[in-house]
This record gives C-alpha cells, sequence and structure tokens, in this order.
C-alpha cells in the first residue's frame, strides 16, 4: 500500500478518537437524564412516549424485570415487523408494487432488524416499500440499538451501585438512548449526506435515458434505465451511527445512491464506530475513572488495528490466481496495484479494507467492496474481528458489554495467577459472575460452529454454495459467524435466499443476541448487589498497559481461538492453494 493509503487510515482513526473522546460525556450525561438543551426541547416528546406506553420511568427494576421487559419488547418489534412485511403488498407508500415477503424471508428479516443483526438475503430496492423501509426497518435501526444501549447502562449501574437490588429502569433507558443519542446523531449525518448527493425521496423508480447505446442479452437495443429512489439517506444515517448495517440498495454502502463521493465515504465509514468508541469513555465518566475508558478504548483500538493491517496488506497484494493470466496488478501511476477485484475504484485499497475492518470490528456489516473477492486473508481478518464476539468496538452498546464480560474473565484469571481474589472497580468477582461472562462469551461461538457444521453436512445446506472447495466453506462460515454476531454482513456468494438458511441463520441471530444479554444483566444484578471493596496494595490496576495487554490476549485466546480449525479449512488453505498456483 502506497503511503496515501497509510495517511488515509491514520487520518480515520485520529479523527475517530477526537470525535469519540468529545462526545463521551455530553452522551454519558444524556443517558443519565442530566437536563441540557435536548431535554428541553425533545423533554414533552419523552414525556409523550411514557404517557402513551404506561410506563412510569421513575420506577425501578430488579434484573429479572429488565430482562423481561427487554425480552417482550423485542419480542413485540419482531411479530409487528413480520406482519408488516407480510402484507406490504396491500399498503400505501409502494410506488413500485412491490409484494409481501415469503414466510421464510419475512422471518429472516424481522429478526435481523430486531436483534440488531441486518442482515439481508435480499435486493432492498426491489424487495422493500418506502413504508417497509421508513416503519418497519428504520423503526427498528433506532430500537435495537437503543435496547443495546440500555443492557449497557444496566451492567454499567450494577458495577457502580452498592447493595442494591435494581439495575434501573429499561424503558426509560431505551427512551433516552433513541431520542437523545441517536436521533440528533441521525438527523446531522443525514443532512450531511444529502448535501453529498445522497437520494432522500418517496417518488417510486425512475426511468432515465442512455446516454450511450446497448443492447440486452438477446441482442434487442436498451434506451433507457431504471433507477431505484426512496428514502435512502435517512436509512443509512442510522443504519451506521446504531451499526445496523442493512443498506437500501443491494450493493450497500458501494452503490453511488447510498455513498457518492470521498466525503460520504469518510462520514459514513466515521459513524460506524462513533458511538461504541464514544461509549468507551462514556464508560470512565460513569465508572468517575477516565482511566478505565481509556484502557478499553485502547484494547479496542489495538484489535481493530492488528487486524486492519492484515486486511490492508492482504487487499495490497496482487491475486496469485491470476498471475498467469496477463492482469497488471503492479501500483503505478493510474493503477492501484493489489487486488481491486470487487472494489470501488473511486475508494481503493485502503478506504476498502478500512471499512471491511470497521464493519466487522462493529456489528454494523454495511460494506463499500465486496468481502467476497478479498484476497483470503482479508477475509481471515473481517471473520476474525467477528469471531470474539463482536468486542472490537462492536455494536451500540453490545460491544462494551461485550468487552466487559472478557474484562470479568481476564481479572478472574489475573487474580488466580497472584493468589487473591478477583475485583474490578471495587466489586469481587467470583464463580457467578466468572461462569455468567463465560456462558455469554460462548454462545456465538457455539452458534457459528454448530450452525456452519449443519449447513456443511446437508443436502440444504450445500445446495447455496456458488463456489466449491475451501472458499464455499469459508462463504458458509462467514454468513453463521455474521449471524451469530449480530453483524449482517455477507461473503455474498451464498444463496442465501432460502428456506434452510433464512431460518438457521435467524434462529442463530437470536441465539447470538439474547442469551449474551441474559447473562449480561444477571452479572448487573449480582455486582448491584454487592458492597465496595476498597482497593489494596494486592489489587490488579485495570487501566494500565499491562491489563490492556492481557485484555487483548485474554480476547483473542478465549475468543479467537475457538475459530482457528473452522478457519484452517476455509480462508487458510484457500491462501495456501492460492500461493501455490501463483508459482
Amino acid at each position: 500500500m502506497n503511503a496515501n493509503g497509510v495517511l488515509q487510515i491514520a487520518l480515520y482513526l485520529v479523527v475517530l478518537t477526537a470525535c469519540s473522546r468529545m462526545l463521551g460525556r455530553p452522551i454519558a450525561r444524556a443517558l443519565d437524564g442530566e437536563r441540557s438543551w435536548l431535554t428541553r426541547a425533545l423533554g414533552p416528546l419523552e414525556r409523550l412516549v411514557y404517557r402513551l406506553a404506561g410506563a412510569d420511568p421513575a420506577r425501578e427494576m430488579t434484573w429479572m424485570e429488565y430482562a423481561l421487559a427487554f425480552l417482550l419488547f423485542n419480542a413485540a418489534g419482531t411479530i409487528a415487523l413480520y406482519a408488516l412485511l407480510r402484507v406490504q403488498g396491500f399498503l400505501p407508500l409502494n410506488p413500485d408494487l412491490l409484494p409481501g415477503l415469503s414466510p421464510h424471508l419475512a422471518f429472516n428479516t424481522a429478526t435481523s432488524f430486531a436483534t440488531n443483526t441486518n442482515w439481508q438475503s435480499y435486493g432492498g430496492e426491489t424487495t422493500i416499500s418506502a413504508l417497509g423501509a421508513m416503519l418497519g426497518l428504520t423503526v427498528q435501526n433506532f430500537v435495537s440499538a437503543a435496547a443495546g444501549i440500555a443492557v449497557l447502562l444496566a451492567l454499567v449501574r450494577g458495577i457502580v451501585r452498592r447493595s442494591a437490588g435494581t439495575i434501573g429502569n429499561f424503558w426509560a433507558d431505551l427512551v433516552r438512548g433513541s431520542l437523545y443519542v441517536l436521533l440528533p446523531l441521525s438527523l446531522l449525518l443525514a443532512v450531511a449526506l444529502v448535501s453529498q448527493g445522497v437520494v432522500q425521496t418517496l417518488a417510486g423508480s425512475l426511468d432515465v435515458p442512455l446516454l450511450q447505446p446497448a443492447a440486452d442479452a438477446q441482442g434487442q437495443p436498451v434506451v433507457s434505465q431504471r433507477l431505484a429512489l426512496g428514502p435512502v439517506a435517512s436509512q443509512i444515517a442510522i443504519k451506521q451511527l446504531g451499526t445496523n448495517g442493512g443498506g437500501y440498495y443491494n450493493v450497500n454502502s458501494a452503490h453511488p445512491f447510498e455513498n457518492p463521493t470521498p466525503l460520504s465515504n469518510f462520514l459514513e465509514l466515521l459513524a460506524i464506530l462513533l458511538i461504541p468508541a464514544a461509549l468507551c469513555f462514556s464508560f470512565g465518566h460513569w465508572v468517575k475513572e477516565v482511566r478505565q475508558g481509556w484502557a478499553l478504548y485502547a484494547a479496542m483500538l489495538v484489535l481493530l488495528g492488528l487486524f486492519l493491517a492484515l486486511a490492508a496488506w492482504s487487499e495490497a497484494q496482487p491475486n496469485p490466481g491470476l498471475a498467469g493470466l496477463g492482469v497488471d496488478e503492479a501500483a503505478a501511476a493510474g493503477n492501484p496495484g493489489g487486488n481491486m477485484e470487487g472494489k470501488e475504484v473511486r475508494f481503493g485499497i485502503a478506504g476498502s479494507a478500512t471499512w471491511a475492518a470497521a464493519t466487522t470490528a462493529a456489528s454494523n456489516g454495511s460494506v463499500n467492496s465486496m468481502h467476497d473477492s478479498f484476497n483470503p486473508l482479508g477475509g481471515l481478518a473481517a471473520m476474525t474481528l467477528m469471531a470474539p464476539g463482536e468486542v472490537a468496538f462492536g455494536g451500540v452498546g453490545s460491544g462494551l458489554y461485550g468487552m466487559l464480560l472478557f474484562v470479568i474473565v481476564t481479572v478472574f484469571i489475573s487474580g488466580l495467577m497472584v493468589g487473591r481474589t478477583p475485583e474490578y472497580l471495587g466489586k469481587k468477582i467470583e464463580s457467578y459472575e466468572t461462569k455468567m461472562a463465560a456462558l455469554g462469551i460462548l454462545v456465538s461461538p457455539i452458534a457459528a460452529l454448530v450452525g456452519t457444521a449443519v449447513a456443511v453436512s446437508t443436502a440444504a445446506g450445500a445446495a447455496g454454495v456458488a463456489n466449491p472447495g475451501p472458499h464455499g466453506f469459508s462463504e458458509i462460515l462467514y454468513a453463521f459467524l455474521s449471524a451469530a454476531n449480530n453483524n449482517g454482513s455477507a461473503f455474498a456468494g451464498l444463496s442465501a435466499n432460502a428456506p434452510f438458511y433464512d431460518t438457521a441463520l435467524g434462529l442463530c441471530m437470536l441465539f447470538g443476541r439474547y442469551f449474551i444479554v441474559v447473562p449480561v444483566l444477571a452479572i448487573a444484578g449480582s455486582l448491584a448487589a454487592k458492597k465496595f471493596v476498597p482497593p489494596s496494595t494486592g489489587t490488579l490496576p485495570t487501566h494500565t498497559p499491562l491489563f490492556v495487554t492481557l485484555l487483548v490476549g485474554v480476547v483473542l485466546i478465549v475468543g479467537a481461538l475457538n475459530f482457528v480449525p473452522a478457519f484452517a479449512l476455509g480462508p487458510i488453505v484457500e491462501q495456501l492453494q492460492l500461493v501455490s498456483a501463483g508459482h
């Protein structure tokens, strides 16, 4: 990669750090319900929502009540979205007269958006009406992200409260996350994207004349092209900021109507990690020790940096399989060099690799290039970022509470090494918390590996594979990794819109979301009931470079190494085959 590419990546990381640091405290104050100009503007709407919902925001909940409210709300949202998608053909704001979705596709899509996964087994512009996109998908983009923030808040209260039996109110946390964090930032980003040319309209598709004559496969002249339009900018803003990732168009942010300019690309890329990164600094304010937030941010940044470097280096290498075909893959003036298959020339190697790393480090899943066309090690980098459970920034709220599960395990292991009862921020970490943390960490590997095993060993699973050999295995593994970790991106060579994959991936999404949330809330309830233990000379500091190194090591060893045998069957052996073919 040339110096320009390195500069692009460095600039992105610097701006991300500065912006997230700046937003950390305002987000913490907003989620705590402190008064600001936003509460003066949106306070009446917040109170109206509580009245309509019949919710009392001042009523505290136990962890079981909080978990029940979370699960019931998500179940209701999933059912409502499923019904909307099934009958969209009979509803207004459907200028292209798109029919309702099939039962298995509606199940997959409703589950996907309600779990903040946003996996899409369909082409958005040819499947979902404007009403379905706005009332169904965009609403879930907001509330599924806000629900993740709510669970994080509950865990934080468990850490900071002493001898308490409650961890907050789910409805208050959900509404504040939506109104005071996601909505204002989405409005700002949507306006910025519209200024760059991202489409925002309720009009139907538009037929435009071609500038040059063309012919179809039968040799018949083609004089016009049909362009799909819709309320794109408003959905793209929350898709990025809420780490949702579901695109309005089939090719997602590689489409010029979703992502037309280098500036729109940078803004959308920044938005992927902005709130997850800012929540690290919010955590420092909540626990009244800013260094703790910096430690978590540093661990996430190290994990992102390691695999971003691998992806960027891999994609800057020529594809050995093309060496004998006369393809010029050397970098030169007018030629970026490297593996440009599946990438937009306007974004290049650096812009594509950075997006791929960011979108898989977060549970975002949007793309501006096709991961299926990456060199095997580039695909491996994306898979490895998902493998530990989306904790290298991860989803809005979910990434940080996932990383805190690893913190608990790290503290426990460190305590065993020095022969002391493990402690974290004044709370003893005992067997119950460690077991719940281990359960939460193992959920996504179990779902992903079991799903992959079933898919490769059944006729229904094999039927969706377009590429034989290790690459086809990688496509299946990537799909189940993406679903189990609520990411939503895909290798794209897999024909997933079939009853088997729609159902299996939908179940993986449910398993990967809710079987982690319940242990997290159980930990929150347990920690909240404990007394504060003052630090002593034997207490391991959890804000130092040593602890950051230990945390990164535990994430890689406990999280990612579960997948080494599977990676060996997919991207690793494919890389060896490519190198062999190149020689």
